[in-house]
């Protein structure tokens, strides 16, 4: 079974009890979460980590981690800090994490964000309550939807109860976003409206990880070349400012024996 979220946009009303489910799950700050919200781009913040965005008219939609199938933020991770796990989550072990960002800069959805007001920060995102499906029970957000439009299974199962309610009820449009961009997600959505404004990024049907391979395996050599670079630098600033000196040396003896 691959753990996955299938979110229909037609029967969410905004009433954001996933949320603040989330929130009370992972022990986050509801007043800092609130101010998050009024004042982020998409609301999404390390306090923050689902909020509901409108879409259009009349129109929400739950925005958190995609957990993708073949994620690039852990294509992206130079340590392991973050890990697709083998029941599908994509979570984040904060004891390795060195703070260099490369996972937010290769999400393409823009999900991950960072502790920016914190002594010592992490990055901070959905895990989709990984130890709560360790214990054999639902997401929290999933629980908390009063209108069951996020329903909970195996991913291949919730794709097929996606394309039973495109094919019988012809106000939904034909697609199932998640199914196959960027090498497919574990959150899944039905809608009748575009969700552009949840920020999808244009459509790919390679998973991005294909792009972030090839620059993460050049990096030890990257990292090299600008080592060497940066010590035969130093060498040269040394030697010059040692014959700056010998010359001054040389002048000023040239002088006194005058």
């Amino acid at each position: 079974m691959t753990p996955a979220i299938l979110i229909d946009v037609t029967r969410c009303t905004g009433c954001e009890r996933c949320v603040a489910a989330c929130i009370k799950r992972n022990e986050l700050d509801p007043l800092r979460a609130e101010t998050d919200r009024a004042t982020g781009v998409d609301g999404l913040s390390a306090n923050r980590w689902s909020t509901i965005v409108q879409v259009d008219r009349g129109r929400f939609a739950r925005k958190s981690c995609m957990h993708c199938e073949e994620p690039s933020c852990v294509s992206a991770c130079l340590v392991g800090g973050l890990t697709k796990t083998d029941a599908g989550p994509v979570v984040y072990d904060d004891s390795k994490c060195i703070g260099c960002r490369y996972c937010m800069l290769a999400c393409p959805f823009h999900i991950p964000r960072y502790e920016w007001d914190e002594t010592i920060p992490y990055v901070r995102k959905c895990d989709m309550c990984f130890e709560r499906l360790q214990d054999g029970q639902k997401p929290a957000c999933v629980e908390a939807c009063p209108n069951e439009a996020l329903l909970f299974g195996d991913r291949n199962d919730l794709l097929g109860v996606a394309r039973d309610r495109i094919n019988r009820d012809p106000q939904y449009k034909n697609h199932v976003w998640g199914e196959t961009e960027f090498g497919g997600t574990s959150v899944l959505y039905v809608s009748d409206v575009d969700l552009a404004g949840l920020g999808w990024p244009e459509h790919l049907d390679n998973p991005i990880s294909a792009l972030t391979d090839p620059l993460i395996h050049m990096t030890p050599v990257i990292g090299m070349t600008v080592a060497f670079g940066s010590l035969g630098l130093s060498w040269i600033i040394r030697r010059r400012m040692t014959r700056a000196s010998e010359a001054d040396g040389e002048d000023g003896e040239h002088d006194a024996k005058s």
